[in-house]
């Protein structure tokens, strides 16, 4: 019996496993390091470190082994003869250095990011920094459902998009905000601003997002809000190949029969159609679509891939590459949307629908008038591809790297409006009955009212490709000079060279837009012949523009070239105390060249043979049957009316700043210096025959000849900084900051001449005398970080604007909008932020850590004397107004889980944004009629995630993305109106992903 006992103890043990546990720390700054990866050599078993840098191996079969620790961005350590027991476990730690020569360095501050974007390494990053820095890392823009920039810049304390897509940082919108992609601005294709489009840009590509709040000498002059720095991915140390492919389902598009597109519409594979879509011939009939048609909606998917690695040769030569490439295709349909105008029609009374034309007359049949009280539907269908490529190589202290990035979009836009309570209301003002549309002698149809707001039905069809590519070549040396000394207070080390060059293009084609309108007219009965007439439709036409037919074809291009280069000389050094700092200069040129080209059709005289009219009932597509009609399209040289404006512009901005980092004690860093930075704007206008503009100071329309109209401004400007950042205690810093920045004029704002994104639509008038706005920045934060899983900060910041350029409302023949300089403005507001590991409280929660910010924002703007006296002449007291686009607040929740050695990763992300001024208070119909101030309302996004590790190399993961789905509405507000009346409404729908990725290492 003891034999047997002995065998099967024996048996027992040998069966039995050990397992292998420990920490791995970030040996540069004694920080945990998470998403580090533990592997066992001879067995291919492996472990990824959590937040606090803990692994655990188990099942590990008794002897001895080697195990790797390692991370993207740091320096592999190998543990050799790791002995693990039967049933015991094995303590191993591990700390890895960064490698901060990974080939893709852009400033030495930033060295830190480019290795994995883990968010502890960038929160480290924001207490080096000499601005006052928040980021975002791919990884947590990937738990938060972020699809591009766009979505992952909303998850940063104090910033999102406006409705464009552009940066607001601090209630401050575009043009106080320079975006960068890896510090170089690109150009912009977007015709109204010089703004760059961040949902053009696919999260993933992207290795972070960093907003810097403050300016700093080597930041551009008009980083006013903050400056909004794209850091792309980059070399990787070892080889590697990931590969990710996508599926989702929109609640609002997918299955959906009303989905809408047109005949031939649609994009294509790569969305690069615009070149197959020709001019308009000029006096033939158009044969292809004018309206909206019912299509399949389509399956959206996406997938991605990326390679790259690098080697070092023995003679210390390091060269390297990688590869990221990316397609989408996305769809999205708002079906239940409205666009409703409404105004006052003298003080006290409340609003009422906007009109053209008469309802002045005491007897309503006399009322001859539409309205915008507009039923949405809209459908757009897209593609998205791109990538992105680097290239390396480093010797010695020298570094010089190569990037590109080339974006594409393809959007393909049909939409249908139909206004048909215009009706319904002014028949219950006119008549007090309920209007009934199938009722030939009911009130409103008779044909002495058929004028009284009739049915509208306008259908448009747009197709757009943005492009957008950069190739930049930037370089870092150690100079060869030694080290030297000024007296006992500095002992300068090697200077420090970097530099850039970048080409950078971007391109709007909008090769074809359609517009068609057409007001539809029910049976009616005419009392004075018995006669009921059939219902038909009538050509719908823009009211400034009345010769014009119903339908417009508008082809759009814009080209805008950047070519950039920065050259920084860092001169590093050890001060009195033998503390670290520098001294930095640097050189800064951008130009900028734009061409704008627009040319537009229409139908300008009735069909040939026919009358411009369609029978039918409402439900009937006069589209549908137009191209059949034998509808001569022009250019409007036969009738004197060729109108459009192109134009050149440039934008030249050269700079050279100076500054200094100095400690001056262990706890107290000084930030200070100055940047001279000079702009030069112009604009050349080319105008077709007919073309009018406004000369400077007038509002009568003149005819445009060559050389008028052109606008040519220069300016200087000197830009101090000074920031200071002491430590409180060992766990808290406070930072003061000070600067003067500027904001400038877009190409458009400075045109004097008409401007229409569509024949008859809304008109703008640029101002040739608008001038740069100039700010000044004041900026405190306390942070307090007692360990690495902790962070708590509140932020005070005050910006005093002078000049802020701002839009009103004019009125000639027509109303128009004009840019001007208020006087003065200000804007100010606090930003709290706390992270959190729960695991500090409580051992259960391991892996559980909580984020949340807030910011709450205070604007106002002075209202010209000019404009606040033209309120007064209507009744009201409107001297100040809030600031357009800055949202009152933005609150950020999210909660994330990595659930201990199970490969699960789960991510909630809670996101508010406040009430926000889309237009100000404006008058219209010669000071008679008041428009209350539009506000954007407050609405939430709710997202949630989770991962889950399938095996070493394989991934999956669902996403469920805007699960609250709010109606985004826009009201009219203001204090001397009772009430909200609704402007806008949409909503986009829930959308749900699955995706599995793939990973290798070699």
């Amino acid at each position: 019996m003891s034999i047997v006992f002995l065998v099967s103890s024996a048996k027992a043990q040998a069966q039995q496993t050990g397992s292998i546990r420990g920490n791995v720390q970030d040996a540069d700054f004694e920080a945990p390091l998470p998403l580090g990866k533990v592997e066992i050599v001879e067995t291919g078993q492996f472990a990824e470190t959590g937040t606090q840098g803990e692994y655990l191996l188990t099942g590990i079969v008794p002897g001895t082994y080697t195990v790797v620790f390692s991370k993207v961005g740091y320096t592999k350590e190998v543990s050799v003869d790791v002995a693990v027991l039967p049933g015991q476990l094995t303590d191993l730690d591990a700390s890895l250095s960064g490698d901060f020569t990974d080939l893709d360095p852009f400033v030495v501050e930033e060295a830190i990011v480019l290795g994995g974007a883990s968010e502890l390494g960038l929160l480290n990053l924001r207490f080096e920094a000499p601005a006052l820095l928040d980021t975002i890392g791919r990884d947590l823009m990937t738990r938060g459902g972020a699809s591009d920039a766009a979505d992952g810049l909303k998850l940063v304390s104090g910033a999102t998009v406006a409705a464009d897509s552009t940066a607001v940082v601090r209630g401050l919108p575009d043009r106080y905000v320079s975006s960068q992609v890896n510090g170089v601005r690109l150009p912009s294709a977007n015709e109204d601003k010089r703004a760059v489009e961040l949902d053009q840009y696919s999260a993933v590509v992207i290795e972070s997002i960093q907003v810097s709040k403050t300016f700093t000498p080597d930041q551009q002059g008009d980083a006013s809000g903050g400056a909004v720095n794209i850091v792309l991915k980059s070399i990787p140390d070892e080889p590697v190949f990931s590969f990710q492919g996508a599926t989702s389902y929109n609640t609002q598009v997918t299955n959906n029969k009303a989905f809408l597109g047109y005949r031939d519409g649609g994009v294509g594979a790569l969305g690069l159609e615009g070149d197959e879509r020709g001019p308009q011939p000029i006096g033939e009939n158009w044969t292809g679509a004018v309206g909206v048609s019912q299509v399949a909606p389509p399956t959206d998917y996406k997938f991605s891939n990326a390679i790259g690695g690098s080697t070092e040769f023995d003679s210390g030569f390091k060269v390297g590459g990688f590869l990221s490439m990316f397609y989408e295709k996305d769809s999205s349909f708002a079906q239940n949307a409205r666009d409703d105008s409404w105004w006052e029609r003298g003080p006290g009374v409340g609003l009422t629908p906007e009109i053209t034309g008469s309802d002045g007359g005491t007897e309503p049949d006399s009322w001859d008038l539409t309205t915008s009280l507009f039923d949405i539907q809209r459908a757009t269908r897209s593609v998205q591809w791109g990538g992105v490529a680097a290239a390396g190589v480093e010797w010695d202290d020298n570094s010089v790297g190569l990037r590109f990035l080339y974006t594409h979009t393809a959007d393909d836009q049909a939409v249908l409006a139909t206004d048909t309570r215009g009706k319904d209301y002014y028949v219950q003002q006119g008549y007090g009955v309920q209007y009934d549309p199938n009722d030939p002698a009911g009130a409103g149809n008779q044909t002495e009212q058929l004028d009284i707001a009739p049915y509208l039905r306008t259908e448009s069809l747009q197709y757009t490709e943005r492009t957008t590519s950069t190739i930049q070549l930037h370089g870092d040396h150690k100079l060869p000079f030694g080290e030297w000394s000024l007296g006992e207070a500095f002992q300068f080390k090697r200077p420090e060279l970097q530099w850039t060059m970048s080409s950078s293009f971007a391109q709007l084609d909008q090769p074809d837009k359609r517009l068609f309108g057409a007001k539809w007219f029910p049976g009616s009965y005419n009392p004075a012949t018995g006669v009921v007439q059939d219902p038909f439709f009538e050509e719908f036409k823009p009211d400034t523009n009345f010769i014009l037919g119903n339908l417009q074809r508008i082809y759009k291009k814009l080209d805008e070239d950047s070519l950039q280069g920065a050259v920084n000389l860092t001169l590093p050094f050890e001060q009195w105390d033998s503390l670290d700092g520098a001294f930095k200069f640097g050189v800064f040129e951008d130009r900028v060249d734009r061409t704008f080209d627009i040319n537009s059709f229409s139908n300008f005289t009735p069909p040939t043979g026919g009358v411009g009219t369609f029978p039918g009932e409402f439900g009937d597509s006069w589209a549908a049957n137009w191209e059949n009609e034998n509808h001569p399209i022009s250019d409007g040289a036969a009738e004197s009316l060729e109108l459009d404006v192109d134009y050149t512009g440039n934008i030249d901005i050269s700079a050279w700043y100076g500054m200094i980092d100095l400690p001056v004690t262990e706890a107290v860093r000084l930030v200070t210096g100055v940047r001279v930075e000079s702009t030069d704007i112009g604009v050349t206008l080319d105008p077709e025959a007919q073309a009018t503009w406004f000369p400077q100071g007038q509002f009568n329309q003149s005819e445009l000849q060559p050389g008028e109209g052109d606008v040519s401004i220069s300016q200087s400007d000197t830009l101090p900084s000074i920031g200071l950042s002491t430590d409180l205690t060992d766990a808290i810093e406070m930072r003061l900051g000070f600067s003067k920045t500027l904001a400038r004029q877009t190409f458009k704002e400075l045109t004097p001449v008409l401007q229409q994104e569509f024949l008859g639509g809304p008109i703008f008038i640029g101002n040739p005398e608008l001038e740069l706005s100039n700010l000044d920045n004041y900026d405190l934060r306390f942070d307090y970080r007692p360990d690495d899983g902790t962070l708590l900060s509140a932020s005070y910041f005050y910006k005093d604007i002078d000049g802020p350029i701002e839009y009103i409302q004019r009125e000639i023949d027509f109303n128009f909008t004009f840019p001007i300089n208020y006087p003065k403005g200000k804007l100010s507001g606090f930003e709290f932020e706390a992270r959190q590991s729960l695991e500090r409280y409580w051992e259960a929660l391991e892996g559980l850590s909580f984020g949340a910010n807030a910011t709450f924002i205070q604007s106002e703007v002075s209202l010209p004397d000019s404009e606040a006296a033209d309120f007064a002449s209507y009744g009201y007291d409107l001297t100040k107004r809030d600031a357009t686009n800055a949202p009152e607040h933005l609150f950020n929740v999210y909660l994330t889980y990595d659930v201990p050695y199970t490969g699960t990763l789960l991510g909630l992300f809670y996101t508010v944004r406040g009430d926000t001024l889309v237009t100000g208070d404006s008058l219209a119909d010669n000071g008679t009629k008041y428009i209350p101030a539009v506000y954007q309302e407050q609405f939430d996004t709710l997202n949630f995630s989770v991962a889950q590790q399938l095996s070493k190399h394989f991934r999956l993961q669902f996403r469920a993305k805007n699960l609250t789905n709010p109606s985004i509405n826009e009201i009219y507000r203001s204090d001397f109106v009772e009430g909200e009346t609704l402007n806008t409404t949409f909503t986009r729908g829930i959308e749900y992903s699955v995706s599995i990725s793939a990973n290798f290492q070699f």
